[in-house]
């Protein structure tokens, strides 16, 4: 019986690289617009050799963009980053389609939500309230919390003991087919994974399931219900 859902979160749920990319932009725009004397390209390019070196989440990109850009900070240009980036992001950070939808009804079924995240814990939950699914969600586990990175099972794990679901009655639905995908068989789990958010062209993810949109899930705890003795998806009674 499915009693429960675990998401990624970015390129799950959210367009995170969208938002990236969009956001980045605007920061180097702010940039030379306050005095950077850099063309765009190039400090496109510098600030993601950064986030490859540091991580995508590197809460410090700017202070080492313009060190290695400028060989110290400019408070003004670095400002001026900064609220460009921030305006950009509030813009650009959405949902993918059918994602509320799709949390309405899988909550009227019965069954429990969870996100499973690498994200930094401050970062991941920015977003959640960010695109008010805060209250969504009965568990949350981020680096933070577990301390291990995905397909490490232990957020897996954690997550499972937090809304008290065996890993045979639950799906994981994520876009990284290395992380998500690898990390939910370790424990058992049934797997979706969300080719829609795909951004590395993977060909066979390993998953289950494969859905094109995240209301394709649906269709996918229904077939699984009947599937199952009991004819159900639910509570964990």
């Amino acid at each position: 019986m499915i009693k429960a859902i675990v998401f990624d979160l970015d390129n799950t749920l959210v367009d995170f690289i969208a938002m990236k990319e969009a956001s980045i932009e605007a920061a180097v725009l702010s940039m030379i617009d306050t005095g950077l004397k850099m063309n765009k390209k190039d400090a496109i390019k510098t600030i993601y050799e950064i986030y490859d070196q540091e991580g995508i989440e590197d809460q410090k990109v700017f202070d080492k963009f313009l060190t290695r850009a400028l060989g110290t900070i400019d408070y003004r240009i670095h400002a001026a980053g900064i609220i460009g980036y921030r305006r950009a992001r509030e813009a650009a950070l959405v949902l993918y389609p059918h994602v509320q939808m799709t949390m309405i009804e899988l909550i009227k079924k019965g069954l429990k939500l969870a996100v499973v995240s690498d994200a930094p814990r401050l970062q991941a939950w920015l977003r959640l309230c960010q695109l008010n699914l805060h209250r969504i969600f009965d568990a949350v586990i981020t680096f933070e919390d577990s301390g291990r990175r995905k397909p490490d099972p232990e957020p897996f794990r954690m997550a499972l003991e937090r809304i008290n679901i065996e890993a045979s009655d639950s799906i994981m639905v994520g876009d990284w087919a290395e992380r998500d995908i690898v990390g939910a068989k370790l424990l058992g789990m049934k797997t979706v994974f969300a080719r829609y958010g795909d951004r590395f062209n993977t060909v066979k993810s390993g998953a289950d399931f494969e859905i094109n949109d995240i209301i394709e899930l649906l269709d996918i705890v229904e077939r699984l219900s009947h599937l199952d003795p009991g004819h159900g998806v639910g509570n964990s009674k």
